[in-house]
């Protein structure tokens, strides 16, 4: 049994033994990840029946945790970081984060305010600038260029949409109540409308909800962009209608296909009717890193608010989502409540972060973006985008080699979007079989009623074979599926 001091703590020396093990069985279990089945096989509920139905009285060792891990938590892993997970999107890991995220655990601050720990906010505020320099964001966004803007780590893409609505509707707000005075609240939020394309993420769409108003869904064009003619012609149409245009959302890299809207006209279109424009490049933002990929940018100069999440491609761990704004105070306004117990002498001199999210506490989420810039460096974290960028062409390739298959949409980035040649009931069987196999991972998606498989790079231990047997086992469940459709 474990030997617990006075102040039921565990001693030094037990920890140092007990994290050390810890630390030789996530580097086990990274390094021969590819051996693992990427699904798991259990059903719901697997797991109850395999601990007590009520926490322990006594303390347990450590050592019996460590072998429980195994017995009762790997079974039920879906291995997201195995070369072999080609689904959703990648959520970054890497060596350098892991370490910062201990680092953080066991300062263990709660960064909501500058004094609340200086250098949990200080840092982040730098980070931001470095991140934002290596996207080459405008002079605005940075909050080194001595202007009005600034970096904030929040969560998840989907804070910072609802963050930059709820900015957005306090900016409007105001500019409508200097117009009517006599307006209320009531009149006003109902007349409010945002924008975002048919194919942006779920989360634009829950933000909306969340914030209490309409939001439009423009449709694509034939390529899945948004496009500039087409918000404006529904602008127009609200604004015929009495509505209050206030918020349009441009995504970067869509969640269906990897699609770029035309930000270049979609920030114009902002700009000339004086409506809040912000960029959501969850996923494909790191790429943005690479100056070949920089052009799908152009146009951010005419954005309010820019998101993207290294924990997605930039070896980054979650959750790290950096947002930029080029003025902050309309959100700082909108959250503003200031009790006197979080006030301290330093206010106004540095960012108080809890103004700039939803939640109030925070944690030291830049430490880990401060380990992997320095450990990485620019030049690796940009072969890492590129490598799994040139995967994605090399499964491209091995689809339209196979004349039974067809690709969906352009490739670009580390998605590839394809299916059989067929129904879509076709392609819903094909991929029911690839995960039955459970060898490799795939989910789908379906645009203008064409159900298709989306095969995402997203591990950072992939190499060429990689994409080899993930396409061996796409090519051995359409044999399965169509063997099993001509003995019917």
């Amino acid at each position: 049994m474990a030997k617990f001091n006075e102040s039921i703590d565990m001693e030094v020396p037990e920890f140092k033994d007990f994290a050390k093990e810890m630390v030789d069985y996530i580097a086990n279990y990274l390094e021969n990840i590819r051996e693992r089945r990427v699904l798991p096989k259990v059903e719901p509920g697997y797991l109850a029946p395999l601990i007590p139905d009520s926490a322990p009285i006594k303390p347990e060792s450590w050592q019996d945790v460590m072998s429980d891990i195994e017995r009762v938590i790997m079974p039920g892993i879906t291995h997201w970081h195995s070369p072999r997970f080609h689904a959703y999107f990648p959520t970054a890991n890497s060596y350098p984060a892991i370490v910062a995220d201990m680092l953080s655990g066991a300062i263990a601050c709660i960064g909501f305010t500058w004094i609340a720990s200086p250098a949990c906010t200080e840092l982040e505020v730098v980070m931001l600038d470095w991140l934002g320099k290596m996207l080459e964001l405008p002079a605005e966004f940075l909050a080194c260029s001595g202007g009005k803007g600034g970096g904030v780590i929040q969560g998840t893409a989907s804070e910072a949409t609802l963050v930059a609505l709820l900015g957005a509707k306090a900016k409007m707000m105001k500019k409508v109540k200097e117009e009517h005075p006599d307006w209320e609240d009531s009149v006003i939020v109902p007349k409010l409308v945002g924008y975002c394309s048919a194919q942006a993420h779920s989360s634009v769409e829950r933000a909306g909800l969340l914030g209490g108003v309409k939001l439009r869904s423009v449709p694509a064009d034939e390529n899945n962009q948004l496009r500039g003619e087409t918000l404006e012609k529904y602008i127009r149409e609200d604004l015929d209608k009495g509505l209050i245009p206030f918020y349009i959302v441009a995504t970067l890299g869509t969640t269906n296909s990897c699609a770029f809207d035309r930000l270049d006209e979609v920030g114009l279109i902002g700009k000339n009717f004086d409506i809040w424009v912000h960029v959501d490049a969850a996923y494909a933002g790191s790429a943005f890193i690479c100056p070949e990929y920089r052009p799908l940018l152009n146009g951010i100069e005419n954005a309010d608010s820019f998101n993207f999440n290294p924990h997605k491609w930039m070896l980054v761990n979650f959750d790290c989502s950096a947002m930029w704004l080029k003025d902050p105070n309309w959100v700082v306004n909108a959250f503003n409540v200031d009790p006197l117990y979080l006030k301290h002498d330093q206010q106004g001199s540095a960012p108080d972060y809890r103004h700039w999210q939803i939640p109030l506490g925070r944690r030291f989420r830049a430490l880990k973006l401060w380990f992997v810039l320095r450990l990485y460096g620019v030049e690796n974290l940009q072969a890492h985008i590129r490598r799994h960028c040139a995967f994605a062409k090399q499964f491209e390739a091995l689809c339209r080699k196979d004349d039974r298959f067809e690709i969906f949409g352009k490739v670009q980035m580390g998605l590839v979007c394809f299916r059989l040649k067929g129904s879509n009931e076709l392609n819903e069987a094909l991929l029911k079989r690839i995960n039955g196999r459970g060898k490799i991972h795939l989910v789908p998606s379906k645009i203008n009623d064409v159900y298709f498989l989306r095969m995402a790079v997203c591990s950072r231990f992939t190499v060429s074979e990689d994409m080899e047997y993930s396409w061996a086992e796409v090519g051995a469940a359409a044999d399965e599926e169509f063997a099993a459709q001509n003995k019917n």
